[in-house]
């Protein structure tokens, strides 16, 4: 399982949890995956949403965005993609800015996949219909053989999570738990 594998946590920053009322067992279950491909010594990944000062990235016509570009602008870039300090990348591990919702969109992680030899990817973070479903989608269309850690994604609607977790992601990837993962 580990060889070719990387482990990515995506969109676990302070701007993006900020929203949740309860990230205790969110983060405690990405922490641990977190310290199990450690220790299994798969690379971690960490994804972040960003954009520049004053996101000129942002078009008025993306629904997801566009409305609240006032709001991106006004926090700077580095505070922007703080990863929560409870999942703190390690000084070796890579961290990829995107600028949209799949991981893949406007960054440079199919690169870094490609250069480390990565075939297969385990998706972490939230939100399950946002950029766990659009990575999900893109890597399946571009052949990577995918994992998803269903207690390690959250989504503010637990049946939008529940339905995409259960049914929907089992088409193009393994959906398991984080205990299962920790036993292979």
């Amino acid at each position: 399982m580990q060889q070719n594998t990387a482990l990515l946590v995506m969109d676990m920053q302070l701007t993006v949890l900020a929203g949740l009322t309860d990230t205790k067992t969110l983060l405690s279950n990405v922490a641990n995956a977190i310290a199990n491909a450690r220790n299994k010594n798969i690379p971690v990944i960490y994804v972040v949403v960003g954009f520049r000062a004053g996101a000129p990235e942002i078009s008025q016509n993306n629904k997801i965005f566009g409305g609240g570009k006032e709001r991106y602008s006004a926090v700077t870039p580095d505070e922007m993609i703080k990863v929560h300090p409870d999942l703190a990348p390690a000084a070796n591990e890579v961290t990829v800015v995107k600028r949209r919702i799949s991981a893949f969109t406007g960054s440079d992680l199919e690169v870094i996949l490609r250069a480390q030899e990565i075939k297969h990817i385990v998706l972490t973070g939230f939100a399950t219909s946002g950029v766990v479903l659009s990575t999900l989608r893109e890597a399946a269309d571009k052949d990577y053989r995918i994992t998803v850690l269903a207690d390690c994604c959250e989504d503010r609607d637990e049946e939008i999570h529940r339905v995409l977790t259960t049914k929907v992601f089992m088409r193009q990837a393994d959906v398991i738990t984080l205990g299962e993962w920790n036993e292979m």
